[in-house]
């Protein structure tokens, strides 16, 4: 079997900048067997790096997200419910169409007005002051507050979920993160029962509870509570990263910072161009080998974890010419930001609206936009692509 590579031995580099170890591992091959930083030492998985590779293993029905499959189960499962990105067919086809019902593109439309409004008053509060952390000010508050209002997430209870859900996506240690899954469980359990007790109301979560299929099929209080904690943490932690690097890309390439200045309609481009140079889903979330398999020659044992490289793969030459540098004006069709196949990301027309509307309000408000200092550290793992912080002043 192939030697283990310990990505610890990089040190705080590779959690600072990632993407030139994923070159030397690209040069190497598409596939590799890894030790992630932080592990244990006996600990170890496949990861894949290549384009071509990553799509195509990011649709292989052999590489499973239902750790069922190979006798495991995980801690948010048993904590919270089952979830899109803990299931496979036919489970997850069920679950995808269940929430499908209620999580229309109708609904992300009608959001467009709200979103920018909360961004405006973010603006408004953050502008006068002259400079400020703009994860703070603007990346952070905008999504919580859409997909906490778009569930009906009451305003009191947003900062105490926020630091729980950032401890579940990028854990500082194995006991928060499941402290944090624990207390989150236990929290969605009561907002579940209140609005069912409450009747009838006009959000998301509220749609979920009502939502019946054709034959009678409809969420179990498990499934509901899985979803919520799906939709929740996946529906602005993502975002929040997205609009940070977009800035944050932006200001440190200042010739395409003046050329998105030059023609605003090119904001859509940059917020893409962002996905694939520095998205905010580092690596997609575990699979698991359900039979042996081969990717790319390299042989996969059963039950062997697969770590599919989202930002590596969106880095390759062999996709995309001068892939380390950030271009606005590239086509960037074909890059995994969001996934690829039937996990694609759910939330993609939502995390991209506001992104667009972030980043075009803040730019046409704050026309001397520019760095403040050194930004915060990158956040720790390999599944979050962010910063803590970024100081900026106009």
């Amino acid at each position: 079997m192939a030697d283990v590579i310990d990505l610890g031995e990089y040190g705080d580099a590779f959690r600072a900048d990632p993407h030139p170890v994923y070159a030397d591992l690209r040069e190497r091959g598409p596939v590799h067997r890894i030790r992630p930083p932080g592990s244990l030492p006996d600990y170890w998985s496949w990861l894949v790096v290549g384009h071509e590779e990553v799509r195509a293993a990011l649709a292989d029905p052999r590489l499973s997200k239902d750790g069922r499959r190979i006798g495991m189960v995980f801690n948010d499962e048993q904590l919270i419910g089952r979830h899109l990105l803990g299931t496979d067919p036919p489970e997850h086809t069920r679950l995808r169409g269940l929430v499908s019902r209620a999580f229309t593109m109708r609904r992300v439309e009608r959001l467009r007005p709200r979103v920018q409004e909360i961004t405006d008053d973010l603006l408004d509060a953050m502008l006068p002051l002259g400079r400020a952390d703009l994860v703070e000010s603007l990346a952070y508050p905008l999504p919580i507050t859409v997909i906490c209002e778009l569930l009906g997430v009451p305003e009191m209870d947003r900062a105490e979920f926020r630091k729980q859900s950032t401890e579940v996506v990028a854990p500082t240690s194995s006991d928060t993160s499941y402290d944090a899954v624990l207390r989150l469980g236990e929290y969605l359990t009561e907002l579940i029962e209140d609005k069912r007790s409450a009747g009838p109301a006009d959000d998301l979560l509220s749609d979920l509870i009502r939502t019946t299929a054709e034959d009678g099929d409809r969420l179990s209080p498990a499934e509901l509570r899985g979803m919520a904690f799906l939709l929740l943490i996946a529906g602005h932690e993502t975002t929040v990263n997205l609009i940070t690097n977009a800035v944050h890309t932006l200001l440190t390439h200042p010739d395409q910072l003046a050329a998105l200045r030059a023609d605003m309609s090119l904001v859509d481009n940059a917020i893409e161009e962002t996905l694939r140079y520095e998205g905010p889903v580092e690596n997609a979330t575990f699979r698991y080998a359900a039979e042996p398999l081969q990717i790319a020659g390299v042989p996969i044992a059963q039950g062997d974890p697969v770590m599919i490289g989202l930002g590596a793969a969106d880095r390759d030459g062999a996709r995309y010419p001068e892939p380390h540098r950030f271009d606005i004006h590239r086509d960037t069709r074909g890059h995994v930001a969001f996934g690829h196949g039937i996990h694609f990301c759910l939330g993609a027309p939502l995390a991209r609206l506001e992104a667009r509307t972030a980043l075009r309000s803040l730019l046409d408000r704050a026309p001397a936009l520019t760095l403040d200092g050194p930004p915060g550290e990158w956040l720790p793992g390999m599944l979050i692509r962010g910063l803590r912080s970024l100081p900026v002043r106009w």
